[in-house]
């Protein structure tokens, strides 16, 4: 004697002409169909989308930088001439550079009357500054006009991810026209290290920050001194990290097999309880005319 392998079968199917279809079933099956599938749509978006985990923690996130930082400057003095505009750097290790010119240049503004200045250069991440003055030029002119437009200052890689809403320009945009021409400018920048990781594993090391400024003329006692756009920043031990992440597989057909045996389940009991009090209805009736 064999042994019949249909035993095993836990779905056990009923003939069609044992069962009693119904309006009331028909029209929660089609309910059934449309809700599931709108949960399985939903579910499909969420699997297909990247998600953007942050957190933070206190470390240096980039070892391999040498202890460098990379800036990139992008700055309009419309009432400065270029022989006048230069670049300073200063920090606490001893740097001091007066009249910074590698990777830089200088765009005449106003038929010559203004400059524009970019460029690129690194800084040390210890305490510091860099400025933009007229500290480098052959004769100091006697007024310097110090009103500004900041385009961009940026630090380190550059991470433009739509799902990112950070200040990594946080001064793009800074008009300073309408002040005092012969004020000083003081920037005082919070650098936080930022990493952003995609779902490659790729890193892109970058730096947000924060700012708050004030104008002033400063004087000595040999006179007024000359104005410069200051840019003095420290560093935040907190390192920002982004990461892309996407639901794993496994997890997205889990979720598509409760939603599809959960919508049976309930549509099932419903339209039981619905049948079972019509039937019970009919008899009431039934009993009623006999």
């Amino acid at each position: 004697m064999t042994f019949d392998v249909r035993r095993l079968d836990i779905y056990r199917k009923v003939p069609k002409d044992l069962t009693q279809p119904t309006y009331t079933g028909a029209f929660i099956s089609i309910c059934c169909c449309v809700f599931m599938l709108f949960l399985f749509l939903s579910e499909l978006t969420g699997f297909i989308a990247t998600e953007i985990v942050n957190e933070l923690y206190v470390d240096d996130p980039d070892k391999d930088s040498g202890g460098k930082i990379d800036v990139s400057v992008n700055i309009s003095l419309p009432n400065l001439h270029c022989d006048l505009v230069g670049l300073d750097i200063q920090d606490e290790m001893g740097r001091h550079e007066v009249g910074h010119i590698e990777n830089s240049m200088k765009v005449p503004l106003n038929n010559g009357y203004g400059c524009r200045f970019e460029g690129e250069f690194s800084i040390n991440k210890v305490p510091g500054n860099f400025h933009i003055s007229t500290h480098g030029a052959t004769a100091q002119p006697q007024n310097p006009d110090m009103t500004h437009i900041i385009h961009k200052l940026a630090f380190g890689e550059s991470v433009q991810v739509q799902n990112v809403q950070g200040a990594f320009n946080a001064l793009g945009g800074a008009n300073r026209m309408e002040s005092n021409a012969l004020a000083s400018h003081d920037y005082i920048l919070k650098i936080v290290p930022t990493v952003y990781e995609d779902l490659s594993g790729r890193k892109r090391f970058s730096y947000q920050y924060t700012v708050a400024n004030k104008e002033y003329v400063a004087y000595s006692h040999t006179g007024r001194i000359i104005p410069a756009i200051w840019f003095r920043y420290d560093l935040s031990p907190i390192t920002v990290k982004y990461t892309e992440r996407r639901q794993p597989f496994y997890r997205f057909i889990t979720t598509i097999c409760g939603i599809i045996g959960g919508t049976f389940t309930v549509a099932g009991i419903i339209d039981s309880c619905i049948f079972t009090a019509s039937e019970a209805w009919k008899k009431i009736q039934l009993g009623k005319l006999s």
